[in-house]
């Protein structure tokens, strides 16, 4: 078993030119980048002597579990995609991390961030899930990353509904393509909730084939520069909110034409009672003959 420890450092090359004449001790507390991609690597051990580490690369490596790193508390930065991790544990300490990528793991549940007040950046695209799961969020870790969250990949992951998501109102840009999103309005509710929106993929997505699909996101993004890898240009834009508000002007302005029938306690419409602001002329027109008599009969003489 592969092994990431401070003696693994000292037999690598990258790093070795770089100590500079300096004793390997204090090189190692000088360290701020770690470059371990591709090495086979299954486990982390003791590097608490890099205490200045803030990049860490282990993407492309057999990792199972994120351990040993409760020392880094300058970390701003870690690459730990395509391993073998089913959790994300341990990583409480790392109050600096601003980008974690966790893409092509094997995890289910994305939780255990909640203590991640500076994270911006957050990658979970293609999870290897078993047949049939879809990536799910914790709640609490959601409602934690609120207000720091600035871009989620969260693309082929078997992902159908995005509600969960509302709260994340930093938002800048959201990847979702290859999922199974559907539903066009539940969308339009999701995102009309992130004002700071300028870029999103969600291309490969069954909702891409509804009608209008393009015209009703730009509408509700108003800040969306691309959308699904094509740019958005501002005059599209502006014709479309325009067009939208004129259809909205003509269907209230149909509405207020239209004078509803009262309707009586048998739930039929009251047609025979039914006189909106009527002179007493045109009351007596809309009567029925039989009531027109008696009315004429009883109403004072008019002079002038």
């Amino acid at each position: 078993m592969v092994r990431l420890t401070v003696e693994l450092i000292g037999k690598s090359h990258n790093h070795f030119k770089k100590k500079r004449g300096l004793p390997f001790p204090e090189y190692l507390k000088t360290l701020t980048h770690l470059h371990f991609s591709n090495k086979n690597i299954e486990d982390i051990g003791d590097l608490s002597v890099c205490r200045n580490l803030t990049v860490l690369y282990l993407y492309d490596n057999q990792i199972s579990e994120i351990c040993n790193l409760n020392f880094a508390y300058n970390l701003t930065h870690l690459y730990m995609q395509n391993n073998n991790l089913t959790r994300i544990d341990n990583v409480s300490n790392l109050k600096k991390l601003t980008k974690l990528y966790l893409g092509g793991n094997k995890i289910a549940v994305v939780e255990g961030l909640n203590e991640l007040a500076e994270l911006k950046e957050l990658h979970l695209e293609n999870q290897r899930l078993a047949p049939g799961e879809k990536l799910l969020f914790d709640p609490m870790m959601l409602h934690a990353l609120a207000k720091s969250l600035c871009v989620l990949n969260i693309n082929n992951n078997n992902i159908d509904d995005v509600k969960d998501l509302t709260g994340l109102t930093e938002l800048q840009h959201f990847s979702a393509s290859d999922n199974r999103l559907d539903n066009i309005l539940d969308l339009e509710d999701v995102l009309s909730n992130w004002p700071n929106l300028v870029q999103m993929d969600l291309s490969g997505n069954p909702v891409c084939r509804k009608q209008k699909y393009r015209d009703r996101l730009i509408i509700v993004c108003k800040k969306l520069v691309i959308l699904d890898g094509k740019e958005i240009k501002e005059l599209t834009r502006q014709f479309l909110i325009n067009w939208k508000a004129s259809r909205e002007a003509k269907k209230n302005n149909n509405k207020h034409m239209l004078i509803p029938y009262p309707i009586n306690d048998y739930g039929h419409t009251n047609v025979r009672n039914w006189m909106p602001q009527a002179t007493l002329k045109t009351q007596r027109l809309m009567l029925p003959m039989s009531e027109l008599c008696c009315t004429l009969t009883s109403s004072p003489t008019q002079h002038g």
